[in-house]
């Protein structure tokens, strides 16, 4: 992509120059010729961790985007560090994007910690599942960054058999993992991605380990 081209991107994609209400317009037509409704309220929290489940398909993304533009959420996500580099950086920092450098251990949720502390509003997006295939667990980053930061997690869905999407509830860890595990597979129990197959229970490994220690 040229220079040219990236910065016209950017003038899309940046509310002062296109106008909020318009990208929300265009959701909107996105959504109805798709056959999608919209359920639920932008959350009332100025920080929080949203996750967003089921993951089974690349149309997930688009549709997602979508419906938090209609529901005037401003979605943050976390990337690779190399992602940053120019000449995109700026775009994907544009488009919502966290710098995290993966290869340093143990930096991930400090770092993504450090952004809810700095940041005077931040609605973090994540994927659990951490892919469209089939895993046995959910990656437990959401929750750890949640409880770090003190912060809600907010659910979001897509539900493919009823086309319906949006925001369900959301509850501040408590410190209980099994317990706060229960309110999202209590959720997500009756929601189905476009490839029911794939998409992974909301099981951390982190309860099969502390299920252990509780029967030793």
């Amino acid at each position: 992509m040229s220079g040219c081209t990236a910065q016209s991107l950017w003038k899309i994609l940046d509310p002062s120059v296109t106008g909020y209400s318009v990208l929300k317009l265009l959701a909107r037509w996105f959504l109805k010729l798709a056959g999608w409704s919209v359920e639920g309220e932008r959350p009332e929290f100025h920080k929080y961790v949203m996750v967003a489940a089921p993951h089974t398909s690349n149309w997930d993304f688009l549709l997602m985007l979508a419906m938090a533009k209609v529901l005037e959420v401003k979605p943050r996500w976390v990337g690779k560090h190399t992602l940053f580099r120019w000449p995109f950086g700026g775009l994907m920092r544009k488009l919502g994007g966290i710098a995290v450098n993966r290869k340093i251990p143990g930096t991930f949720v400090k770092m993504v910690v450090d952004a809810f502390e700095t940041e005077p509003e931040l609605e973090l997006i994540i994927p659990p599942e951490g892919t469209r295939s089939f895993r046995p667990f959910w990656k437990s980053g959401f929750y750890r960054i949640a409880k770090a930061a003190n912060v809600p997690v907010v659910i979001a869905y897509l539900d493919y058999p009823r086309k319906a999407g949006g925001i369900g509830p959301s509850f501040l860890p408590s410190g209980d993992v099994v317990r706060d595990m229960d309110i999202i597979r209590e959720f997500y129990a009756n929601i189905e991605g476009a490839y029911p197959d794939q998409f992974s229970t909301p099981v951390l490994h982190e309860e099969q380990r502390l299920e252990a220690e509780r029967s030793t």
